[in-house]
């Protein structure tokens, strides 16, 4: 591993980690159309100004934060998270989730309804989400509300209450309280949010038509690879599509894994429909011909799939087919990996990730010819547009939240368990040597991490996005 930067801040106070920053400078700042020498300028948490550097005016005695040619740019924007807070402390909880994200250069996240108990399915559930996080973030956290068969009396007001959208799966989800949806419990909660500019994330996974025995050995990676087949996500992302169409209603496709399914939204969206898709730095960076016998850490839901996918979803995001990359973040402890049997299909499907997703995006897509504004496009704004906070997350311009990252996208690191913030550090990314250090990362104009330290309290917002609520009465679908 390399030694942390030997940058330090710089002005007439002194900047510690957890202190507010009025400024920050550096050669290389990535602004919507620019990357070049310039000033941002920070009051009350927000950027009040940007200044280029021939105007640079040191505040007396105030304390500004230059960091030479180190990279700013806005902060990471991650909106498919799992935080199994409350319930499921063992797996990972608030505390732990936010450092790692801020040691990534994240600043904002957006926790999934599944993993927590109770499930983020009711008011009362969103409420206990509530105050879990409360005083035990460390950046900026907002929620998704999930759809369970019965729920949709529950969907306006958890709306209300501040969630951007709502999570469903197409099939069995494998935790009791959180059903999978039928097409008809679709119909009813999608014309319950017509009119609302909610949006609906959706596990595009279906079920095969027919019943497939598995016949091969459980430890061999192929073998489960085998029973989630790529025509399960096409199956589901055309039932996605034809209601996106009927509704109207916006649809997110999460952690896209097989690249059979993007025909279908390009063509959904030529027919008018309000559809965006993801896909996540683990099959971006990982490949089932890589993974050994046994290694269920490698194991998620959808899978890794093929070299050969790999490289057609990077040539969507390279026209711009995909909208996003995430985590997909999933802690397991490795008792819930199976790991001393290596049974890929008793193991708990999820890959922790969180804390490399710049330098993991960053490694592979340099070399591709992508640039530091298609990185921010697909992890700071797009995010921030699906998540319903564009208006003050995602870029660098006056009037939106002083959060950003400062980081060297040429320094290489080796991933390793002394420098991994998660809960649990099982990770299939270990030993991988990767490019892009995060030095610094500011929540709204705060160092919440600087240089392998963090704020010594906790300081990120539990986030409310503000919906335009429907004026007419749903009446029934049918």
């Amino acid at each position: 591993m390399s030694k942390k930067s030997s940058i330090t801040p710089t002005g007439p106070a002194k900047v510690d980690v957890g202190s507010e920053v009025v400024a920050v400078r550096s050669d290389k700042v990535v602004l919507d159309d620019t990357i070049g020498p310039a000033e941002i300028v920070i009051c009350n948490g927000k950027i009040i100004d940007v200044l280029p550097k021939r105007s640079w005016v040191r505040p007396s005695g105030e304390k500004v934060l230059d960091v030479g040619d180190l990279v700013v740019m806005p902060g990471i924007v991650d909106p498919h998270v799992h935080i199994c807070e409350p319930g499921h402390l063992a797996c990972e909880g608030f505390t732990s989730v936010t450092k790692a994200a801020a040691a990534g250069g994240i600043t904002t996240i957006v926790d999934m309804p599944l993993y927590s108990c109770p499930p983020t399915t009711t008011l009362t559930g969103l409420d206990s989400k509530l105050l879990s996080a409360k005083g035990h973030c460390h950046i900026d956290v907002a929620f998704w509300g999930g759809i369970v068969p019965g729920n949709q009396m529950e969907l306006q007001p958890m709306l209300k209450a501040g969630v951007p959208g709502f999570q469903c799966f197409l099939m069995a989800t494998g935790v009791e309280d959180f059903s999978h949806v039928c097409l008809q419990d679709l119909h009813v909660a999608m014309n319950e949010l017509q009119d609302t500019e909610c949006v609906l994330l959706f596990h595009a996974e279906q079920e095969p038509n027919q019943w497939m025995p598995i016949l091969d050995d459980t430890t061999e990676y192929s073998t489960f690879l085998d029973s989630r087949p790529g025509t399960m996500e096409v199956e589901a992302t055309l039932t996605i599509a034809e209601l996106c169409l009927q509704y109207k209603v916006p649809c997110h496709i999460t952690h896209l894994s097989s690249a059979q399914a993007l025909p279908i939204i390009e063509y959904a969206r030529q027919k008018g429909a309000p559809i965006t898709v993801e896909t996540t730095h683990n099959y971006l960076s990982l490949s089932s011909e890589c993974i050994p016998p046994g290694g269920t850490y490698y194991k998620c839901c959808p899978p890794i799939r093929e070299k050969s996918n790999q490289k057609q979803l990077w040539a969507a995001l390279q026209e711009r087919q995909i909208d996003m990359v995430v985590s997909a973040h999933t802690p397991c402890s490795p008792e819930m990996k199976d790991l001393s049997n290596g049974d890929f299909l008793k193991a708990q499907g999820g890959i922790a990730s969180l804390q490399f997703g710049l330098p993991l995006f960053w490694t592979s897509a340099k070399s591709r010819g992508f640039s530091l504004h298609d990185l921010v496009r697909l992890m700071c704004k797009n995010p921030a547009v699906l998540s319903r906070l564009e208006d003050r997350k995602g870029s660098l311009r006056p009037g939106m939240d002083a959060d950003l990252v400062i980081w060297n996208p040429d320094k290489e690191f080796e991933v390793n368990k002394e420098i991994v913030y998660h809960k649990h550090k099982l990770t299939p990314y270990l030993g991988f040597q990767l490019h892009g250090e995060v030095f610094a990362t500011l929540v709204r104009g705060r160092l919440a991490y600087l240089n392998g330290n963090f704020a010594p309290k906790p300081q990120g917002d539990l986030l409310a996005t503000q919906r335009k609520m429907p004026t007419r009465v749903a009446s029934p679908y049918y």
